[in-house]
């Protein structure tokens, strides 16, 4: 690993990744000619590495690594330094990967090779300007920002927060059994009636532990007018695992059933990148509760969250579940986390089926429990007429 310039400098610091050791190096001098603090990696192993340790203000990376592709490192740095600047560098012409990746928000510039160092100082200082010009502009007062807060002071409140239902069944013996029920927000507001939009104002206006709060206190009621056979899906938002102490605080609503309870952590967001957030699962199992990890397949981390969070359960993302019958590369997908799953002991969900052909389709590849409107949609009632009557 080369590690080039001076720790101790006010620059700004960029990763360079190339496996071309000349490129490498003339990449850094230009830079530390300009006082930016560089380090340097030849392949995805050392810039990995690197990015676990050091911050990096932006990245500037090869696509056409030996063995290997540029966009890990960016899909990478996405994930744990979401703020760096990702500019790719590519000697091919490849538009369509190129497009592809910058539509998918991977890649911040592309630099055609060789590239001249002016022209990169240049791309550098205009993409740092117009960072700048947008961090500023999101700090400035937006009409929109103080309806959305009014809206969350009007919708976080038990009575105007709606939940609904939706069964999971095992169909590990050919017929669909009741399993257990899912909790999915279903917000009363003619703002935020979307359960994406209120989720997105609460990330937004850090509102999302209050949120969490009334979910848990929603789920707490439902659970103690179920059956005593059906478990009980909640969704946990990874904010929820920063404070051990709230989070313990707020699942006290569910703790007089917390065997039946699996607590759903989604991919999407990077849990384990919290301080705290291995005293939250201590919190979590010590208490008795299950932990799901949903959305599978549809971040970056997967085999990291798994290995981190040791689930009980594990969730694929409708993204795998669709159309899995007509995609082999799907089914193996699928295969292999069943097959991790049989070796951790976690039960593989696949939700979002909506037709015959993807049920039987995962059923064939090993996946016990099933969920979508294929089998059931979620239920508006707080708890179904037919569970109420059970419930007496």
């Amino acid at each position: 690993m080369i590690v080039t310039g001076d720790g101790a400098s006010m620059g700004r610091r960029i990763l360079v990744v190339d496996d071309d050791a000349l490129v490498l190096r003339g990449v850094a001098r230009v830079l530390e000619r300009r006082d930016f603090v560089v380090h340097s990696a030849a392949d995805v192993h050392e810039a990995t590495a690197l990015i676990a340790t050091q911050e990096f203000d932006a990245a500037v990376v090869d696509y056409g690594l030996a063995r290997e592709s540029g966009l890990d490192v960016l899909a990478l740095l996405i994930e744990k330094q979401p703020r760096c600047l990702r500019i790719l560098f590519t000697g091919r012409s490849d538009p369509a990967v190129m497009v592809d990746a910058i539509n998918r928000g991977e890649v911040s510039k592309v630099l055609r090779k060789p590239v001249e160092p002016r022209q990169l100082i240049a791309e550098l200082d205009e993409a740092f300007e117009a960072a700048e010009r947008n961090r500023r502009l999101s700090h400035t007062v937006d009409p929109k920002a103080g309806a959305e807060l009014a809206a969350l002071d009007e919708v976080l409140v038990p009575d105007q927060l709606g939940m609904a239902l939706q069964p999971l069944f095992d169909v590990v013996s050919g017929a669909p059994t009741l399993f257990a029920y899912e909790c999915l927000v279903r917000p009363k507001h003619r703002m935020l009636w979307n359960p994406g939009l209120l989720i997105d104002a609460c990330v937004k206006h850090d509102r999302i532990l209050d949120l969490g709060a009334i979910v848990l206190q929603h789920a707490g009621a439902i659970l103690a007018r179920l059956p005593p056979e059906p478990r009980l899906f909640v969704n946990l938002h990874p904010e929820q695992l920063a404070d051990p102490v709230r989070l313990r605080r707020d699942l006290e609503p569910l703790m007089f059933a917390s065997s039946r309870v699996i607590l759903e952590i989604t991919e999407q967001a990077s849990a384990t990148g919290l301080s705290r957030w291995e005293e939250s699962m201590e919190v979590i199992a010590s208490a008795g509760f299950r932990t799901a990890v949903d959305d599978l397949g549809s971040g970056y981390s997967s085999l990291s969250i798994l290995a981190d969070l040791k689930p009980q359960f594990i969730k694929l993302d409708m993204s795998l579940v669709r159309n899995v019958h007509n995609d082999p590369r799907k089914q193996r997908l699928v295969a292999l986390m069943q097959s991790f799953g049989a070796a951790t002991d976690a039960r593989v969900v696949g939700e979002g089926v909506e037709t015959a052909a993807e049920a039987r389709a995962l059923t064939e590849a090993g996946v016990e429990i099933l969920q979508g409107f294929h089998f059931a949609r979620p239920s508006e009632l707080i708890v179904p007429l037919s569970m109420m009557a059970l419930a007496g």
